[in-house]
């Protein structure tokens, strides 16, 4: 599991996705969460505004992230 560092209280999905290296643009992170292509906390999410908290964790690709803080 990786870990993804945030230094605000909360990041968006579509940020993270980015922040992980997993999208290169905000675009290319939208099209991933409305295809059903991420999972947060074990679920498919398909809000791509989504909040993700410390201890949150999203999965892409078969890599899983952990927020931290």
């Amino acid at each position: 599991m990786n870990r993804l560092l945030i230094r605000d209280e909360y990041i968006r999905l579509c940020d993270a996705l980015k922040l992980s290296g997993e999208a290169d643009t905000g675009g290319m992170a939208k099209m991933m969460i409305l295809a059903g292509d991420v999972q947060v906390n074990g679920e498919v999410c398909l809000q791509k505004g989504k909040k993700l908290y410390p201890g949150d964790r999203f999965t892409f690709g078969g890599l899983e992230y952990l927020i931290v803080q």
